[in-house]
């Protein structure tokens, strides 16, 4: 009888990938990224008021090229005419993402948001702290390099 090989945790994301991938699927999202990453495709100014809501895709003519899809944008509200403005750049930023025309316009609804709010922002360490290892890190000849490293050490000894 042979012995069974060691356990290995799998990450969260390998097992819930399928549960997420239906759950974009049925919005109309062939790849999850596009809502996952929609601040790096869109741009930030954009992604701040913005968000994908869902695509929805034209049903296919035999014989006739698959029409572009339309992608919704959740907008909130006194933004939604600065980003009308700019749907020709948004169309052209989610269709480079892509590698292809799969967006041919945008239909934008009025509606909060359903961001979760980001990690808390940090605070710079103490400068007192800062300035104690500092003085530990004489043999680093590189001014930038050492206050980095002074930073760095403050914020490590204050965690």
């Amino acid at each position: 009888m042979s012995k069974p090989g060691p356990v290995t945790a799998k990450p969260l994301s390998v097992l819930l990938s399928d549960v997420f991938t239906d759950a974009y699927a049925k919005q109309g999202f062939a790849a999850r990224e596009l809502v996952t990453r929609w601040a790096d495709i869109a741009g930030p100014e954009i992604a701040a008021y913005s968000e994908p809501m869902k695509m929805q895709w034209p049903r296919p003519v035999e014989g006739q090229p698959q029409e572009p899809a339309t992608l919704v944008l959740r907008v909130e509200g006194p933004m939604a005419l600065e980003i009308q403005h700019s749907s020709d750049v948004i169309l052209q930023r989610v269709n480079r993402f892509f590698g292809w025309s799969a967006v041919g316009r945008l239909a934008l609804r009025q509606a909060p948001l359903s961001r979760r709010k980001g990690p808390a922002r940090r605070q710079a360490p103490d400068p007192k702290a800062v300035a104690k290892v500092a003085e530990t890190l004489s043999g680093i000849e590189d001014e930038e390099l050492r206050a980095a490293l002074a930073r760095l050490g403050a914020a490590i000894k204050r965690n």
